[in-house]
């Protein structure tokens, strides 16, 4: 028989059950470091962003979530109507605008 074999072939120590201790701290390690470097974070920008167009007036600066610069000629309930260039307006949803006054902290 080689190593591997009469390695398989080994039962399982017997023990109090530590190693399914340790599994569980190292998926409470994961979850940890993903809920603090990732979905914490999303969800504070989300926050952030839902505060500024909810604060937006007329004149703003936006950026939406296609790549569009514009400024905010008219805000009705759920939409913006946005002035892309002289004279080019278009209406886009309020939750499409993914920044206010870019570049602006």
């Amino acid at each position: 028989m080689t190593f591997l074999t009469s390695y398989f072939l080994l039962a399982p120590p017997d023990g109090d059950g530590g190693g399914a201790m340790i599994n569980l701290l190292f998926l409470a390690a994961i979850f940890f470091v993903f809920y603090f470097f990732i979905i914490r974070p999303q969800t504070k920008r989300q926050k952030e962003i839902q505060k500024k167009v909810g604060e937006m007036k007329k004149g703003d600066k936006v950026v939406t979530g296609g790549g569009m610069f514009g400024i905010v000629n008219s805000i009705d309930e759920d939409t913006v109507l946005l002035e892309i260039d002289s004279g080019v307006k278009a209406r886009f949803q309020k939750s499409s605008i993914t920044d206010v006054n870019p570049g602006k902290n």
